[in-house]
């Protein structure tokens, strides 16, 4: 339990098509999952003692603009992750939210323009000399070509869209015919530019962040493949991440990662670094590959990643001791300090 707050007006911004209902009781999981998040969010809100006024947009800002003038919220917190069905119009949203001086929780427009971009977010971070695979962007129209820098085998993925969008097995390709094969399915099923990264092979291994100025570092967390195929890849794809039944059946689960005390500190330096150099604030996931000889190699950042109980966040959260809606309120106070300080 925590000490009663001080009631806010929170309005918890989300897709239209995710505002969940109040009871979700006679729901199975699967029903439960597109919004789970959402669900999880507004109920910790009430939890805490706070209005929590729950706002759905697809491709109008008019319901946002009415919203911060008629309800005056505290702060907003933000769970969009796309607006008008485009990923990368996410930093436009909170652009707007900063010219409205409103108070939000989450990252800053210019954090999830470098952390959305896995090409331009490894450019920046390899100038500032952190260990990146290579890679090459392909984009939507163009021929694809490989470098001859780019050795197999590759990973290929949607440069912009998260949440494993787009990543199966076929997505490791060991040469030409299959990365033009495989390129083409991103444009085409996804509709989106495509990136070819050198496949690191090794754990996978997620770095929460909380902060704005000073920063704090989650224990490292894992993503546990147990047992598939000898000769399938360990990488998170949609089903590995998404599929409870292919999770099930396949031993996959998230937990700690057991690294020595050296390791940990390693761990902690780089995602500070790389949360700093990006720009990123409130809160973020850095994704990073660990190679047998203990190399961390950054794949992307996450911005604003999912938040809902039981996942990577709140579970790493959860492990030094911080309960999920005292986490929120975290999250909330972080959004508010940075509204004090750009005032």
């Amino acid at each position: 339990m925590v000490a009663r707050l001080k009631r806010k007006r929170v309005l918890v911004l989300m897709h239209e098509d995710l505002i969940p209902p109040t009871d979700i009781s006679n729901l199975s999981p699967s029903e439960v999952m597109p919004f789970a998040t959402e669900y999880d969010v507004v109920t910790a809100m009430e939890w805490l003692g706070h209005e929590a006024i729950k706002l759905g947009v697809h491709d109008e800002l008019a319901p946002l603009r009415r919203a911060l003038k008629e309800i005056k919220p505290h702060v907003v917190f933000n769970l969009l992750e796309e607006f008008h069905g485009e990923a990368v119009y996410d930093q436009h949203m909170v652009s707007y939210l900063e010219l409205q001086r409103a108070a939000y929780t989450g990252c800053n427009p210019r954090g999830l323009v470098l952390g959305r971009d896995k090409a331009l977010s490894k450019k920046v971070l390899h100038y500032h000399r952190i260990r990146c695979p290579k890679f090459a962007v392909f984009p939507l129209g163009r021929r694809v070509r490989r470098p001859a820098r780019l050795p197999f085998p590759l990973i290929v993925k949607s440069l912009v869209e998260e949440g494993s969008t787009g990543i199966s097995e076929a997505s490791v390709v060991h040469n030409d015919e299959k990365l033009v094969e495989r390129v083409s399915f991103i444009h085409r099923s996804v509709g989106t530019d495509a990136i070819a990264e050198e496949f690191i092979d090794g754990r996978e291994v997620y770095a929460g962040v909380m902060g704005n100025h000073r920063l704090t570092v989650l224990p490292p967390w894992e993503l546990k493949i147990g047992e598939l195929r000898s000769d399938a890849p360990r990488i998170a794809t949609r089903r590995v991440k998404f599929d409870l039944a292919f999770q099930n059946k396949h031993n996959i689960e998230l937990g700690p990662a057991n690294f020595d005390e050296a390791l940990t500190a390693r761990y902690e330096a780089v995602a500070k670094r790389i949360y700093r150099v990006l720009g990123l604030s409130g809160y973020a996931r850095i994704d990073f590959r660990l190679t047998p000889k203990g190399e961390l190699y950054f794949l992307e950042a996450n911005p604003n990643p999912d938040i809902a109980r039981g996942e990577e966040f709140s579970s790493a959260a959860r492990a030094t001791g911080l309960e999920y809606e005292p986490l929120l309120q975290k999250l909330l106070n972080l959004g508010m300090s940075k509204a004090r300080g750009r005032s």
